[in-house]
């Protein structure tokens, strides 16, 4: 099975260093010297990590056969990909790979259905479920411990506590100006 680890970033310094920005929770592991990662688009890989290093907070790559800020800036936008194990699970409880969220049925705490979820989004100030509703149409989830209260993998679902608004138009606005 594959699992996207990590996008890289522009290049750094003049000797094939690059940025990344980390999908994974476990960058130790996945991102470690001498891992073989496969590439979207897949005519760039497979790469190969030669080094890696905290730099001012970010994570630093150089991969085996790249010298220069040239062949670096190449690599731009390349999403690395590990080869895991189907049935390896996260270290934590509450981490979960995107495939074992995809396909979750998605339920309110009081059982009302509210769709599938059909991708998990990683933007940088949180996570997205992309649920698609019974009717087709497309709902974005926050994955945040205040909305989705439990994944629960056995019984295939994700439950959650929708604030007004948000898997339907009835949205509670509050006004500091009175009524006229």
């Amino acid at each position: 099975m594959q699992l996207v680890v990590a996008r890289i970033g522009r290049a750094h310094g003049i000797k094939g260093e690059v940025t990344v920005e980390v999908r994974t929770d476990e960058p130790e592991l996945r991102l470690a010297p001498g891992a073989v990662l496969a590439t979207d688009p897949a005519g760039v890989g497979p790469l190969t990590i030669e080094t890696g290093r905290v730099h001012s907070g970010r994570l630093l790559l150089r991969f085996e056969g790249v010298k220069d800020r040239t062949g670096a800036e190449a690599l731009r936008n390349t999403v690395l990909i590990a080869e895991i194990d189907p049935d390896e699970l996260p270290e934590d409880p509450d981490e979960y790979y995107d495939h074992q969220l995809i396909d979750l049925d998605v339920v309110t705490e009081d059982g009302t259905e509210v769709g599938r979820i059909t991708e998990v989004s990683h933007l940088p100030s949180q996570d997205l479920f992309i649920v698609e509703r019974p009717d087709g149409s497309e709902v974005m989830i926050p994955f945040v411990e205040e909305i989705v209260t439990e994944i629960d993998l056995e019984e295939q679902r994700a439950v959650i506590a929708p604030p007004p608004g948000l898997i339907d138009d009835r949205a509670e606005i509050d006004s500091s100006r009175e009524e006229s």
